[in-house]
């Protein structure tokens, strides 16, 4: 099976627009599913393992891949992995996550569902979006029969060969029984989505690539079905960072994880040589215009950026919450003036009232992790308290300080981090 196939040869409405915007990184049998495309509507899916009780910036690629696959005239899946996340896919850990509960992972299934309705529409039309469970084939499977079945057409000698298989038992670390099975658990999803929907298309980010293949060969094997894989590149910044994470966190698609302003700004931060490309990727705006906004230089790159942070908003969060957004970054940057709209922190009850340490004050606010990492801050003439400079560290800041529109008192650090502590 190649992995080298030029995927510039790309015949279809899908795979040409998926290519030019950078989505695409491997296929498994381009010509192939060219062919799949030209015949009619293709099924293809993404698996989401339930971790958390949402997804972040780094699944926005294969999301929007999903959603461009729609919008080409095909069918999308969306596998929700309530059956696999019980095992927890161990290709990108170097050590095993932990097991949650059923309860938990119910819990963030419903979070990761809220996700999916703001990208695809799910309907019973030949193109209509739908949305499966892999614990409704998993959960009920006979041991003995699933080895029969499945397991003698898995290769031990080929499984340890895989790349996060041959790592940790080159760097003897351990690699339980349990996490050795999920190839084998994601393999059969795929064969069971051929057989329940018609799906002949896995995609997935690069490190998936050889349990797809795995899930490939099953099809062929049992039920002589042609599948196919694609695979998106990791993501990372011109720096090097990965994509999805930030220095306070995980850059979460739900809004209850992460602020709508916060949010906005992590895309309004956006590296200069990153502008162009991440347009294509995470915007829908013509690619001429992508690249357009993104060869600008010095200071009129910051259009490009304006631009990436609300239509990423617009997609993600809706478009009353794009405009907010950026409403709050223009009073609050532009205007020097306090918003309404940026992220709120209670304080201590009476807090304020009865006169608050600044230290303890962005401590409370997220804004520090320690006291003494506030006064570094104020040492570094970084802090800040409604858009006045911090100059002595055992300031108190008292109920003059709370700004009588929002109830609050902005407490700033640096340029681009600010906060309402509520009083």
């Amino acid at each position: 099976m190649s992995t080298e196939q030029p995927l510039s040869h790309a015949q279809s409405l899908f795979l040409k627009e998926a290519f030019a915007r950078g989505y695409l990184h491997q296929c498994t049998d381009v010509e192939g599913l060219n062919k799949a495309f030209a015949a009619g509507p293709v099924t293809a899916y993404i698996g989401y393992d339930c971790t958390a009780d949402s997804l972040h910036v780094g699944h926005l690629m294969n999301i929007m891949m999903l959603r461009l696959f729609q919008r080409t005239g095909n069918r999308p899946i969306t596998l929700m992995g309530g059956g696999t996340t019980k095992i927890g896919d161990p290709s990108d850990k170097n050590e095993a996550r932990p097991l949650l509960t059923d309860e938990i992972i119910a819990a963030n299934m419903a979070g990761i569902r809220t996700i999916f309705d703001r990208f695809l529409r799910y309907d019973d039309s030949p193109t209509g979006a739908i949305m499966a469970n892999n614990a409704d084939w998993l959960e009920g499977l006979n041991y003995i029969d699933f080895l029969r079945e499945v397991g003698r057409h898995f290769s031990v000698n080929a499984m340890t060969k895989m790349d996060f298989v041959r790592r940790r038992l080159e760097n003897e670390q351990n690699l339980s029984f349990l996490e050795f099975n999920y190839m084998i658990i994601q393999g059969y999803d795929f064969l069971e989505l051929s057989r329940r929907h018609g799906a002949a298309l896995q995609m997935g980010g690069s490190d998936q690539w050889g349990n797809i293949v795995q899930g490939i060969e099953l099809g062929r094997r049992i039920d002589g079905t042609e599948l196919f894989g694609l695979t998106v590149p990791l993501l990372a910044t011109a720096s090097g960072q990965k994509m999805g994470k930030s220095a306070g966190g995980a850059v979460w698609l739900n809004a209850d994880k992460l602020s709508d302003f916060d949010f906005y700004q992590f895309w309004r931060n956006t590296e200069d040589a990153d502008v162009g490309r991440f347009l294509k990727l995470f915007t829908e705006l013509p690619i001429e215009e992508c690249d357009a906004l993104g060869q600008a230089e010095g200071a009129a790159i910051n259009e490009g950026k304006k631009v990436l942070a609300l239509e990423a908003m617009r997609l993600c969060r809706g478009e009353a919450a794009a405009e907010a957004a950026a409403g709050a970054a223009a009073t609050t940057f532009g205007g020097g003036g306090v918003s309404a709209d940026l992220p709120r922190v209670q304080a201590p009850a009476g807090a304020i009232e009865a006169g608050m340490g600044v230290q303890d004050a962005f401590v409370a606010a997220g804004l520090a992790a320690s006291k003494g990492e506030v006064k570094r801050l104020i040492k570094g003439g970084g802090a800040r308290i409604n858009g006045d400079k911090v100059e002595d560290e055992d300031l108190q800041i008292t109920a003059a300080d709370v700004d009588a529109d929002t109830g609050a008192v902005k407490l700033s650090s640096g340029k681009k981090k600010h906060v309402l502590l509520v009083a």
